[in-house]
């Protein structure tokens, strides 16, 4: 029987939501406020969810003080407090929408988890704005 642990956490981060190949009106007018050539901000809260099986010998699908430390040196260390736009190196090419800062998620903590295991990651950009992302 496969089983699923979460862990949460959170990162505070500012982002603009911009395509460079578009002029400044059709930005303002798919992006709206989230334009804003100032940037804005969100207080990102991420739930990380790991199914698999559980280990016999240890009764875990994985440890969870594993999965906070990866979380916060893969997820929180290089996102919290930062301008996405300009201060890191994975969104200064790709719009930082909710869904692609999930998918990178994704990309930065699935090669630390064994092969069998399944990953699933659950942003919220605001309490009613979320995205999800799995394998």
């Amino acid at each position: 029987m496969k089983v699923t642990v979460s862990r949460k956490a959170h990162f505070n981060a500012a982002h603009r939501l911009h395509n460079p190949a578009w002029d400044a009106q059709t930005n303002e007018n798919t992006f709206g406020k989230c334009n804003n050539p100032e940037y804005h901000g969100h207080n990102y809260e991420l739930i990380v969810s790991v199914k698999g099986d559980i280990d016999p010998q240890t009764g875990y699908v994985l440890d969870m003080k594993w999965l906070k430390d990866l979380i916060k040196e893969r997820v929180e260390e290089r996102f919290d407090h930062k301008n996405l736009n300009t201060q890191t190196e994975e969104f200064k090419n790709l719009n930082p929408t909710a869904e692609n800062i999930a998918v990178v998620i994704h990309q930065l903590l699935k090669p630390a988890l064994r092969p069998e295991h399944e990953l699933k990651i659950t942003l919220y950009e605001t309490p009613r704005n979320f995205v999800e992302c799995a394998d």
